[in-house]
């Protein structure tokens, strides 16, 4: 019995170094944002109507967009690199460092009912001529690649991309 009390509470110490800091950062937004954490949990409608638009990066100005309203209660968790936050925000260089990961979840009342992940990577506007392609993505957003996503809709379960490799960061350290 004391064994499991030492083994909880040094699971909650781990939890709490890895929560605290994220907090520390300056918190989160009324939509879900914490730009200091580079993260984004709510909802799609939260992305979309409360940030998504303000925010658009280069490669998305001009492109029609249209919202599917279908996604909206959809639980979604961004991440993205610092080297993603500051292109994107601060007007530096795109690099191959530059990533972002999307996490959708419509598995919950009212939700889609559909499972997404994706893995996004910068890999300049070569595309597949680019060194940083990677074999087995596609292209997106005149710029970038998916190197991974896959979902499950209808209790049926796609891979639309998945790159070799497929972690994130510059494979060729460039």
């Amino acid at each position: 019995m004391k064994r499991i009390g030492v083994v909880i509470i040094c699971v909650a110490l781990v939890v709490s170094m890895l929560v605290v800091p994220v907090m520390a950062k300056g918190g989160f937004d009324e939509f879900g944002y914490n730009y200091n954490a580079r993260i984004f949990n709510g909802i799609g409608e939260n992305w979309y109507r409360g940030k998504n638009k303000p925010h658009l990066g280069p490669w998305q100005e001009g492109q029609p967009f249209v919202w599917d309203d279908t996604y909206g209660p959809d639980r979604l968790v961004m991440k993205w690199s610092k080297a993603w936050d500051n292109a994107r925000f601060d007007g530096a260089d795109w690099t191959p460092q530059a990533w972002v990961t999307n996490h959708w979840n419509g598995q919950i009342p009212g939700g889609s009912k559909e499972i997404w992940h994706y893995k996004i990577i910068w890999v300049g506007p070569e595309l597949e001529s680019s060194p940083h392609w990677r074999e087995g993505g596609y292209a997106i957003w005149v710029e970038f690649e998916v190197i991974m996503s896959h979902g499950t809709v209808a209790n049926k379960h796609f891979w639309d991309a998945h790159a070799n490799p497929a972690g994130l960061g510059d494979p060729l350290g460039k």
